[in-house]
């Protein structure tokens, strides 16, 4: 019997929606866009965090004072209540995708240590 991967990854990704974990995910992130302070220090931190990113995938150092600017805005951004608690539920829910990811490579693992 053939199973279609592609259809059972469409069916992953729908139970992925309709999960607790996700559902918690995008809740917060309503909370967080609907307070405008929050969403202000949110977006300046993401901004300044894909920013970093950028700056580690060209190669480029980062800076002493910019590891210092990132310091503090994590820990501005952590004394908001709705940013906190997104962040939690984001952890969260990468822990649940790191497991999905472990589970659907268990195969080529084991075929590769034979």
């Amino acid at each position: 019997m053939s199973v279609n991967l592609y259809d059972v990854a469409n069916e992953l990704e729908r139970a992925i929606r309709q999960s607790d974990d996700y559902t918690n995910l995008k809740s917060l992130y309503g909370a967080v866009n609907n307070d405008e302070g929050s969403k202000q220090l949110f977006e300046r931190f993401r901004t300044l965090q894909m920013e970093l990113q950028q700056k580690q995938m060209t190669g480029q150092e980062i800076t002493e004072e910019e590891v210092q600017r990132a310091q503090q805005t994590v820990a501005i951004v952590q004394q908001d209540e709705n940013i906190a608690k997104l962040m939690e539920a984001e952890q969260r829910m990468s822990m649940v995708v790191g497991e999905l990811n472990k589970i659907i490579m268990k195969p080529l693992e084991e075929l590769y240590a034979e």
